[in-house]
């Protein structure tokens, strides 16, 4: 057992890849309803050297009236991160969600930002805990299947 200090650094942060479409255009600009909005988080980490890793947090932020879509935005937030002298069980934490927090205001903005630049009022997403969302996923995967018996 070494008893070196474990190491986080942030090496990098940048939008990995950005989509806006407003497929109803010009048509849907003369609406004066309020659309609803869905949003859909998804996080991926993986090793891309040694001690460093890649997270990437992807927002997608549906608008619609009725079954009309006013726009669709989807934000990949992506960082590059250095961890090293970390517990191999505290790896996929850290992943999941330190480095999610970190990405999410970065991401949060590249939305609010699309979104005004396309002419629509700014989305302001709301805080995400995703302690919460991978203590959600851990459980799933502990759930055990029922087989039935025959």
């Amino acid at each position: 057992m070494s008893n070196q200090q474990p190491v986080f650094a942030i090496e990098k942060i940048y939008v990995k890849d950005l989509s806006l479409e407003i497929p109803n255009a010009p048509q849907v600009f003369l609406e004066r309803s309020q659309p609803e909005i869905a949003v859909q988080l998804h996080t991926e980490g993986a090793g891309i050297g040694e001690a460093m890793y890649q997270v990437v947090l992807t927002v997608t932020v549906t608008a619609k009236l009725g079954d009309k879509t006013m726009f669709l935005i989807e934000a990949s937030q992506a960082g590059i991160f250095q961890i090293r002298n970390v517990a191999q069980q505290d790896m996929e934490p850290i992943l999941s969600i330190a480095c999610p927090n970190i990405l999410f205001p970065y991401a949060r903005e590249t939305i609010s930002d699309s979104v005004a630049r396309a002419g629509f009022p700014p989305v302001l997403l709301a805080p995400v805990n995703f302690e919460a969302i991978y203590q959600q996923r851990l459980q799933q995967q502990q759930t055990p299947h029922e087989v039935p018996i025959q």
